[in-house]
């Protein structure tokens, strides 16, 4: 796949000046770093990246059978317990979140309907530069607080304009941007689990985080529900707030300040600092006790665990869920190596695969949001000198995913000029499921995210600092 030429500097100043107007002009903006009531423009590139158009299709394609993945996961008790047992003896956040599960399992779900909003991440891997040579493999599936919905559904727009500014209208260049529908994807989700809760007077709740710098993506979403359907209402509360004013009836409805919840969209809580003090973690159990939809639920924030992932790609596991041999050949072929840190003797062999070779590996713990991998030497000695064979059990072992390097400008808030840079690309694809019990009700492809970062930089994460929003440019 080509890089990016190098543009006359004047030519690039300009086109990057121009790309961040647009950026504060449509809504492709975050919070500042330093100063929580000044908005600056989101990290970008200022070109779109390339990406084969035949593994951008398959992706897309394989977007269903995950989702459908995920909730047969979700609803396989047996399974998850044994899947996650090594992990929440050792790892205090995940046995949290499996004992919120438990209870409420053991109790009786009070909403039998549930709501996943998913993404799946993938990496180009391969060493030819040539698009038919490469293959796309799996990162990681998240299931909770999926990001980025709001703003990358405004990228191809960006990137026409700058490509605009740069050739002139250019039709056939123009076909290459696919169309993104991110936002009003994940809008309609919404609306269709508040439509099915029953009652047009209740709202549905983002569950947010005091300070959240990417509030503005999370603002798209919310907006676009109304546009959606025009009684369909969502207010933002954190933990704190429903601490204060949130209560269960006794039939299980969720009162939170005045308003009955229809849906409990979480967009922190996938982290163990979004939970400050006990009094947070009440306030989980009491969201999953209540009658209003969760999404996700505890059982499918497990089902995208690392580890779930990990023991998924194990041989035979698959199987339990996937009968059809065609969308296990299409799942199947996006997993990458994944490997097990549980004590015993396949845990032992990982550790020592790992210290032979350290960089052909990533150390994963069971977090998301960027910024939490471990790599190289430093997998040395998180597994000699930092845990013991007990508690790597945190962690699952994963080949490093290795992507054909091109070349961008990355244009951030925080620098004093377009950079170019060697840079690999990730994509996502968003998935809606809305289920009850063991029904699908709903299921849907509904949209990407592409990220961009410098070679510079191990992990990604555009709210941690080091991914740039990027459109794909299909060859």
């Amino acid at each position: 796949m080509s890089s990016v030429r190098e543009i006359p500097k004047d030519l690039v100043a300009f086109l990057a000046e121009e790309g961040k107007d647009y950026c504060v002009t449509h809504g492709i903006v975050m919070v500042a770093k330093d100063c929580y009531h000044r908005v600056e423009h989101a990290p970008f590139t200022l070109l779109p990246s390339p990406f084969p158009k035949r593994l951008f299709t398959q992706a897309k394609e394989v977007q269903k059978d995950f989702n459908l993945l995920v909730h047969k996961v979700s609803q396989d008790h047996e399974f998850l317990k044994e899947a996650l047992q090594s992990t929440i003896e050792v790892d205090a956040f995940t046995a949290k979140i499996f004992e919120i599960y438990e209870t409420t399992r053991n109790e009786g779900l009070s909403q039998p309907i549930s709501l996943g909003i998913f993404r799946s991440d993938y990496m180009l891997d391969g060493t030819s530069d040539k698009p038919e040579d490469l293959a796309i493999k799996q990162v990681e599936i998240n299931t909770i607080a999926s990001s980025f919905g709001g703003l990358s559904s405004q990228m191809g727009g960006l990137h026409n304009f700058i490509l605009d500014l740069q050739n002139g209208p250019d039709p056939s260049y123009k076909k290459k941007l696919p169309e993104n529908t991110s936002a009003l994807g994940l809008a309609t989700g919404l609306v269709d689990a508040w439509k099915l809760y029953g009652n047009e007077s209740a709202v549905a709740m983002m569950v947010v985080s005091d300070g959240e710098r990417n509030r503005f993506d999370q603002r798209w979403v919310q907006h676009l529900m109304r546009q959606v359907h025009p009684s369909a209402q969502m207010i933002r509360k954190t933990f704190n707030d429903i601490s204060r004013t949130g209560q269960l009836k006794d039939d299980k409805t969720l009162i939170v300040e005045g308003h009955e919840i229809a849906v409990v969209y979480f967009r922190c809580g996938y982290d163990p600092d979004n939970y400050e003090s006990g009094m947070d973690w009440e306030v989980r159990l009491m969201l999953e006790r209540s009658k209003a939809i969760k999404c996700p639920s505890a059982a499918i924030h497990l089902a995208g665990t690392k580890k779930v992932q990990q023991v998924l790609a194990s041989p035979g596991k698959l199987e339990r869920f996937i009968s059809d041999e065609e969308v296990f050949n299409r799942i199947r072929s996006t997993f990458t190596g994944l490997y097990t840190l549980d004590e015993g003797a396949d845990g032992d062999k990982t550790v020592q695969m790992a210290i032979k070779d350290p960089d052909r590996f990533v150390l994963k713990p069971q977090l998301e949001g960027g910024g939490n991998n471990i790599f190289g030497e430093d997998i040395v000695k998180t597994l000699t000198e930092t845990v013991d064979v007990k508690e790597r059990s945190k962690f699952i072992l994963m080949d490093k995913i290795q992507p054909p390097i091109t070349q961008n400008y990355i244009v951030r808030a925080e620098l004093a000029e377009p950079v170019l840079a060697d840079v690999l690309s990730e994509i996502g694809c968003f998935g809606i499921l809305i289920s009850r019990g063991d029904e699908v009700m709903v299921n849907r492809e509904v949209g990407h995210l592409m990220r961009t970062k410098s070679t510079a930089h191990q992990d990604g994460g555009v709210s941690s600092g080091r991914a740039n929003l990027d459109s794909p440019v299909l060859v």
